[in-house]
């Protein structure tokens, strides 16, 4: 997913909570480095009387990101969605238990939103010019769109939790995690610092964050939401007690062919970008993966079925649309209404 590069870095540092600089806050360790052609930052406020073991923390937090992305980058030739997508048979193919749980996870999201996130695009999303490879013909003409539809949809894959392994319904069906293995990330890295005993920290990568405990200063981690247009900014402002928020965008990711402006969101529903106004979408829940799965979805279905879906489940979302005289209105679910009013119990963070 495409996410605001302001998303988490301008909530921490630009809204004053970073290191301590004396009074009442907490001092406070940071971790930050390159992954998946992004970067990430890690801040964690160690309890009274801790002494975070800086340099074991920040290997094991490069390690869970490597290894993540050594099995889910479609930019890697050498990882194993890479290998899965080169083999063209039928067969089961065996995949790490990390692997595995994420394409499970995106298949849930996929089917719970109507098919608007679908893991297989990634062809359709190449053949736009989205992908690694710049494509040989571009726009794709029409009979060459349906041709990758074809090979495209979340029946097209049959998992088995057992062994586990994947397999493709036609031999040409690919997977792209895009959407929801930075989100992942994030959780595995949250989970290694709470395993190491730390109950306060923010994890973020690529714009993607997740939040546990209170900040240096004692209150909620407040996320700042990147203002949707060329000059960037910021829109908003949240606290986020705990729990995850990703944002997915078509504003810093498009491309201009024969005259027109494409996004880099690919409706799997038609194999075409989308061509509505909703110009970004937050989500807020348990799982990062979650919120990046849901954020992509909702981008996919737009400004009224987009909201309607997520007022439907329950979500924390917040909706950007661009107007046509270029002006940005918000429009909040109920979940995130709460959430701006402080009360966590109502965006399902319990």
């Amino acid at each position: 997913m495409r996410t605001a590069s302001l998303f988490a870095w301008f909530g921490i540092v630009g809204l004053g909570v970073g290191c301590a600089s004396g009074g009442d806050e907490a001092a406070s360790v940071a971790f930050e480095g390159g992954t998946m052609g992004t970067t990430y930052l890690v801040r964690v406020v160690p309890d009274v009387g801790v002494v975070v073991d800086e340099a074991a923390l920040a290997e094991e937090i490069q390690q869970v990101l490597d290894g993540i992305e050594s099995e889910m980058s479609h930019y890697r030739s050498d990882s194993e969605v890479s290998r899965f997508n080169q083999a063209r048979h039928t067969e089961p193919i065996a995949v790490s238990a990390q692997t595995f749980d994420v394409v499970a996870g995106a298949i849930a999201i996929g089917r719970a939103s109507g098919g608007a996130l679908d893991i297989t695009v990634g062809p359709l999303v190449n053949a736009w010019g989205f992908g690694p490879e710049e494509p040989a013909v571009l726009p794709p003409d029409g009979a060459r769109v349906q041709e990758l539809l074809e090979a495209t949809g979340l029946d097209r894959l049959e998992l088995d939790a057992r062994i586990p392994t994947i397999r493709k319904a036609l031999p040409e069906v690919e997977v792209d995690l895009s959407a929801v293995a930075k989100g992942y990330a994030v959780d595995r890295v949250a989970e290694t610092v709470a395993r190491r005993g730390h109950h306060r920290f923010m994890v973020e990568v690529g714009g993607e964050v997740v939040a546990r405990g209170t900040n240096p200063g004692g209150r909620p981690w407040r996320i700042a939401i990147e203002r949707p247009t060329a000059e960037g900014g910021i829109k908003e402002v949240v606290p986020l007690p705990r729990g995850a928020m990703a944002t997915s965008g078509d504003y810093r990711n498009v491309r201009e062919v024969e005259g027109r402006l494409l996004s880099h969101t690919i409706d799997p529903r038609t194999g075409h970008p989308v061509t509505h106004r909703l110009t970004s979408v937050t989500v807020v829940a348990d799982s990062c993966l979650e919120a990046d799965g849901l954020a992509t979805a909702l981008e996919v279905l737009g400004p009224e079925a987009g909201y309607a879906l997520a007022e439907e489940l329950e979500l924390a979302a917040l909706f950007l649309i661009r107007g046509e005289d270029g002006s940005i209105s918000a429009r909040a679910t109920a979940g995130f209404e709460s959430l701006r009013d402080g009360s966590p119990s109502a965006t399902g963070l319990e």
